[in-house]
């Protein structure tokens, strides 16, 4: 049985083109021949819907402007590939060469100003990092909040200021708002985390430097300080301010800090013991005028840079530097020999008193006007005009040059700086550095007051003859000093660390032969004179003990107003340092059976400075060799003529008596001065007599005996 369907089931499905069954298209079988299927039997007619011809267009148009895209594309890498290969390839640029990142080695600081140490690399002075505090006053919305509780952490700033400070407001004169206002300085970090966690918009930190002084206030007046920007304002750290800030090498200076150390505490205890006002003190290498220790008193400690305006009785302050602090109660001004600041040292000048008759000695000993046995009237007191001279617990006879230094007699000073004249007595003082403000290098230094050449007659020479009458800082009279004891050579001060070994220039002032005499001079008033305090065993001390008057703001000398001060050198059989110690107003005491001269107050100090520095500095007291060594540089209180007739004396230098001979009358000849009416040459002056810079002299010039 044939299961197959019949041939028209077989038939093809309809094209979809095809029309509906039972219908025609036109062109089939008497329809147009236009609609006719083609001879390859193809239909000739295709009908698209509306939505795919808006497809299609949609398509058309994305592909023109996948095409534009491309090729803006093409042409910006063409312009890039063209602009590389240009570079690299046809005109290559060289690179710019910028410096490396200095990295700084192992125990160098990254801080920008360099560190200042004393001769054995202690550090003196030397800058940290640390955090300041500033507002931006546009970013804070309600500044008396902000301020609320921003003096939960600073409470020592001042309110209202802070408010006024913090507050949206103008520049001055501009439209241009401030952005920024300045907190507070140096905040530790717990103060600093505290801040943040305030949570406050507007307040900021920004890391900067601060200097600090690890040894407090030992070296305040040499170190100097610096201003809030770190720029220096005053001594090393203004002297070499460019130096410190260009390059990181340490500054290293000549102090040495454990001398500067036992010096300070030597002054501050004679000030304490005597009731002072104040002192000064001066340790020297004689051979290079180094300045090993300067002490001023009172002082300062440069690292608490809120401290410097603070006086007795004044509140500690806590916590950083505020700059917005509360304003202090005004306060009456400090005399200028009270402030902290003020460097008695390089500044102060005060009348050097007795002191000064080691220069006078010196000079008429190098001028050939006098000789170690030259003798000098010093009996009688000396009238000039309504002015008198005479001496402090005098002997009231007639002395020899080793007893005027040893007994400190104003009257054996002033003949002996007669007889050598007052221009020449002029002309000497400027030589030793008396009369020119010394080159140290701090920028805080006085030029001494002294009388002008026209000015200088014989009553100048003779008051200046025991140290009245002429103003200089201890920083001159150390110096000279120096010069007096290390064979006659003067050289400038210097705070800066010389090298081992190379000498100073200098300049000769008096011979060798006249140094050696000085030195012997200068051990006869420790062993024999005022001066015996400062007796050292086995160091060999050597100086002069000065008293003088102070002067008062409108002249005139002020009663129990004085300046003690001892100047001197060790070990004097080879001379090594210079030492300078003064009180400022001391006033007696039980201890020194009411007296308040240099001999009780100043003399003591400097021996427990020499006592106490003289083993730091590699010094072993000779005290197995006393005698022997006491005999090399002794001199005897009345030495004698020499047994050979001596050489013709210059004009005007005084004949010796012979030892043991009476000494009555004077030895300078006409212009020694007699009782009751002196043969002194005058000048012409007015009964009034004023001398130059310094004011009038008192009927009684005897203080500056010891």
């Amino acid at each position: 049985m044939n299961n197959l369907p019949p041939e028209d089931s077989l038939r093809l499905p309809p094209s979809p083109d095809s029309a509906p069954a039972g219908r025609r298209l036109p062109g089939t079988l008497g329809g147009p021949a236009s609609l006719r299927p083609g001879p390859s039997g193809s239909r000739a007619l295709v009908r698209i819907a509306a939505p795919e011809l808006a497809r299609r267009a949609q398509l058309e148009k994305t592909r023109g402007r996948l095409v534009v895209a491309a090729g803006g594309f093409a042409l910006l890498f063409g312009a890039v590939s063209l602009k590389l290969a240009f570079a690299t390839l046809l005109d290559p640029m060289t690179p710019k060469l910028r410096p490396a990142a200095h990295m700084p080695t192992p125990g160098e600081t990254a801080i920008g100003r360099a560190p200042i140490t004393d001769r054995n690399g202690e550090v003196l002075a030397v800058s940290l990092q640390v955090t300041e505090l500033y507002a931006n006053p546009q970013e804070i919305n309600d500044a008396e909040a902000a301020a609320d509780r921003l003096l939960r952490v600073l409470p020592n700033l001042d309110r209202d200021r802070l408010v006024a400070r913090i507050t949206r407001r103008n520049v001055p004169g501009t439209e241009r708002p401030v952005e920024f206002a300045y907190i507070a300085r140096n905040l530790p970090p717990r103060q600093q985390q505290a801040i943040n966690d305030l949570g406050v918009p507007g307040f900021h930190f920004r890391p900067a430097e601060r200097r600090f002084y690890p040894q407090g206030s030992a070296a305040a007046h040499v170190l100097g300080q610096v201003d809030v920007d770190g720029r220096g304002i005053a001594g090393v750290e203004r002297s070499f301010d460019e130096r410190l800030r260009t390059e990181r090498a340490p500054v290293r200076l000549s102090l040495d800090v454990r001398v500067q150390v036992a010096l300070r505490e030597a002054v501050q205890k004679a000030i304490a013991d005597y009731n002072g006002i104040g002192g000064a003190g001066v340790v020297m290498d004689v051979n290079t005028a180094e300045i090993l220790a300067m002490v001023s008193l009172p002082d300062y400690d440069a690292s608490d840079p809120g401290g410097l305006q603070r006086r007795a009785g004044d509140a500690p302050a806590t916590g950083a530097q505020q700059v917005v602090a509360r304003p202090t109660p005004p306060r009456a001004p400090l005399r200028s020999d009270q402030d902290p600041h003020f460097n008695r040292a390089t500044v102060g000048l005060y009348e050097p008193g007795s002191t000064f008759k080691l220069f006078t000695a010196a000079m008429a000993l190098d001028a050939g006007t006098a000789n170690i046995w030259s003798s000098f009237d010093a009996a009688h007191p000396i009238r000039y005009g309504r002015f008198t001279i005479s001496d402090y617990k005098g002997k009231n006879r007639s002395l020899m040059l080793p007893e005027v230094l040893a007994y400190s007699s104003n009257l054996g000073a002033a003949h002996m700086a007669m007889g050598v004249g007052p221009a020449r007595h002029r002309e000497f003082m400027g030589r030793m550095g008396m009369l020119t403000r010394l080159g140290v290098e701090v920028p805080e230094t006085a030029r001494p007051l002294a009388p002008t050449a026209q000015g200088w007659r014989d009553i100048n020479t003779m008051t200046v003859a025991f140290g009245h009458g002429i103003s200089v800082t201890p920083l001159h009279v150390v110096n000279g000093v120096a010069a007096l004891a290390n064979g006659g050579i003067l050289r400038q001060p210097t705070l800066l660390a010389q090298p081992a070994g190379e000498a100073r220039e200098g300049t000769r002032v008096i011979a060798e032969r006249t140094s050696d005499t000085l030195r012997r001079l200068m051990r006869l008033v420790v062993t024999d004179g005022s001066g015996k305090g400062a007796e050292v065993a086995g160091y060999f001390v050597g100086g002069k003990t000065g008293t003088a008057q102070k002067t008062g703001p409108r002249g005139g000398y002020l009663e129990d107003k004085r300046i003690a001060a001892f100047v001197g050198a060790f070990p004097l059989n080879a001379p090594r340092y210079a030492l300078y110690v003064m009180v400022d107003e001391p006033k007696p005491n039980a201890q020194s059976h009411g007296y308040a001269t240099a001999g009780w107050v100043a003399a003591p100090a400097a021996g427990s400075v020499i006592r106490r520095i003289a083993p730091i500095l590699g010094m072993v007291p000779e005290t197995d060799r006393i005698p022997q060594i006491q005999q090399t540089i002794a001199i005897p209180l009345q030495p004698g003529r020499p047994a050979r007739p001596a050489a013709p004396p210059t004009a005007g230098a005084p004949p010796g008596p012979a030892r043991g001979a009476p000494a009555a009358a004077p030895s300078v000849p006409a212009p020694a001065l007699v009782p009751p009416a002196p043969a002194l040459r005058r000048t012409e002056a007015t009964p009034t007599l004023r001398l130059a810079a310094v004011p009038a002299l008192p009927r009684e010039a005897g203080l500056a005996a010891r």
